[in-house]
């Protein structure tokens, strides 16, 4: 018996890209269309968090020593 696979939840899309973009996109990375879309969606709702972080910057206090840290 082969085991069960849980599907993905996904949605299927219709979007409206420019021509140029689409081919720019797939020949930089070397992706197919799929992929370099979800790349750019990755990378698009990854920047709220990389905000957060850097409103910590100077914020978080560290009771680790850096020069003993660096014996290492």
């Amino acid at each position: 018996m082969k085991p069960v696979r849980k599907k993905l939840d996904m949605q299927k899309v219709t979007v409206m890209l420019p021509r140029d973009l689409v081919q720019r996109a797939t020949s930089i990375s070397g992706m197919g269309l799929t992929a370099a879309i979800r790349k750019g969606l990755e990378a698009v709702a990854a920047t709220d968090a990389y905000e957060k972080l850097r409103e910590l910057r100077g914020k978080v206090k560290f009771s680790i020593d850096l020069k003993e840290l660096r014996r290492d």
